[in-house]
């Protein structure tokens, strides 16, 4: 059986940024909390008139080419994301359309900020299979478009940006290691979009009482993330009886840098160990891993060999991880 293996990453950041010092005029912070809660120092908001498809074009377009890959020779597009241009038809079908794709089969995913490593472990068992010879993934979110900039708690948090990755076939035995998946619906109301869906349609009502902003109970979900990304972290190297030691790297959903620094506690590795992203992009869902592996790799992080896992949790509540030899 063939194994999956990531030929070309790519990502793109909105060209506007959002300070924390700007967040002080807006809501009732300073950059003082919210670095010390969080980590994060900025974060990238897209134009009003961008949306996720067309973050997610300019990423896409960035892995193709450095992949030196025609959109021709794409067999399936799979998207991730929880802000998509509209319920239907999915994002993957526009940005198809979009980059010329013409001959991909294509579908949305959504697994919030999972969304990537879900999408990786999708890709791997159609690459493995051999029903699809090269697969676009690219994780896109607007998350700015589904924020409440009165709420201080959340506005903080957002980013926008997207990342893609190209997996093709290989012989040798690099490539898309073990994946792992698990989920927990009973921690919905922990993070949450209320209102839009069939539920709870949209109307004036839910219009004037925000319900179309996420909602989120962070407490809570602060102690589930830290305890299911350690959890994902050892289910994906048992089978294989790896230690954590020897990763060359991690890379975390960038939800909040004390999650990730409870997380390397907890897997007794030096945070010098974890890719670190979120002081300049902040949370940006399921584009936060696939943007972060884009820079490890422009950075030199990752090299030929390097072992690479990567882990994330979100709404759903779901998480996961997905460990690479590159």
């Amino acid at each position: 059986m063939k194994a999956a293996t990531i030929i070309a990453t790519g990502s793109y950041l909105p060209e506007k940024i959002l300070s924390n010092k700007d967040l002080e005029k807006i809501v009732e912070t300073s950059d003082k909390w919210i670095t010390k809660r969080t980590g994060i120092k900025q974060r990238h908001i897209a134009r009003e008139d961008e949306s996720a498809s067309d973050l997610g074009i300019k990423a896409a377009l960035s892995a193709l080419n450095r992949g030196k890959i025609n959109a021709s020779e794409i067999g399936l597009i799979i998207v991730t994301t929880v802000t998509p241009d509209m319920f239907f038809p999915a994002t993957s079908c526009i940005i198809q359309n979009k980059i010329g794709a013409h001959q991909a089969a294509a579908f949305d995913l959504n697994a919030a900020c999972s969304g990537f490593i879900y999408g990786l472990a999708v890709a791997d068992q159609f690459i493995k299979t051999g029903v699809y010879q090269k697969i676009l993934l690219i994780a896109t979110e607007a998350m700015s478009k589904v924020t409440d900039y009165t709420d201080r708690n959340t506005c903080v948090l957002l980013g926008d940006g997207a990342g893609a990755a190209i997996i093709g076939s290989t012989e040798n035995k690099k490539g898309i290691l073990n994946t792992w998946l698990a989920a927990s619906g009973k921690y919905g109301n922990l993070l949450f979009v209320p209102a839009g869906g069939s539920r709870m349609p949209a109307s004036h009502k839910t219009i004037d009482e925000h319900l179309h902003y996420m909602k989120m109970e962070g407490h809570t979900l602060f102690k589930v993330a830290i305890h299911s990304m350690i959890e994902a972290i050892e289910k994906i190297l048992a089978p294989l009886r790896i230690s954590p030691e020897k990763l060359d790297l991690v890379i975390p959903h960038q939800a909040n840098l004390r999650i990730i620094k409870a997380v390397a506690k907890g897997v007794n590795l030096p945070l010098e160990k974890f890719y670190i992203n979120v002081d300049h992009c902040g949370n940006m869902s399921s584009a936060s891993i696939a943007v972060a592996l884009d820079e490890a790799r422009k950075e030199g992080r990752i090299k030929e060999g390097s072992l690479v896992l990567l882990v994330g949790f979100g709404a759903g509540l779901t998480w996961g991880s997905c460990l690479i030899r590159f």
